[in-house]
């Protein structure tokens, strides 16, 4: 009996640290497994305010070079989170890119036998006219299959009661306010 090579696949896995894509990183580990590939998360990074902050004659390298180190701590922080200290027992090979999502993780799932992971998150009409969707764009562009994983049921209850408490919080911290100016002072 011949002995079962790794294949050249890769699966790609878009990784930003949100839930989303922390779901997206746990089942393409999984798919890496069942598919004998390598894993590749890739963290797409670009300058907060775009290109022209970074391209300043005075400290402008040295902005960038901050803000790479934080993306790469985001990204290690994700691993960490998703695939813990041993890895997801398959060959991996973390990228930090700078570009646009989209667009840098369709340019790295090239290849045919690639299978690119992204997070699609749930989003309202307004957000999706400001800030397009990663998912949207590699599904539209990729040369591979794409894999989207929906967000988590709990992922929108968690938000919904962020948002209530956020609203009692600033109700609480009024009442609270007016409470402690109606006590009089020491003399």
């Amino acid at each position: 009996m011949s002995e079962s090579r790794p294949s050249s696949a890769r699966v790609v896995v878009g990784v930003s640290g949100s839930p989303g894509s922390l779901a997206a990183l746990v089942l393409g580990a999984a798919e890496a497994r069942r598919r004998r590939a390598a894993l590749w998360p890739v963290l797409a990074w670009e300058p907060p305010g775009g290109e022209l902050p970074s391209r300043r004659p005075v400290g402008g390298s040295v902005l960038i070079e901050e803000w790479e180190r934080l993306a790469g701590e985001r990204l290690c922080t994700a691993l960490d989170d998703v695939l813990g200290p041993g890895g997801a027992g398959v060959p991996t090979r973390a990228l930090l890119a700078r570009g646009v999502p989209g667009a840098v993780l369709v340019r790295i799932a090239d290849r045919e036998d690639d299978v690119l992971v992204v997070g699609a998150g749930r989003r309202g009409r307004l957000h999706r006219t400001l800030w397009p969707s990663v998912g949207r764009y590699c599904l539209a562009h990729a040369a591979c299959p794409v894999l989207a994983v929906p967000p988590s049921p709990l992922q929108a209850a968690l938000a919904d009661a962020h948002r209530r408490n956020v609203w009692r919080l600033r109700l609480d911290t009024g009442r609270m306010a007016r409470d402690f100016e109606s006590v009089p002072p020491d003399a």
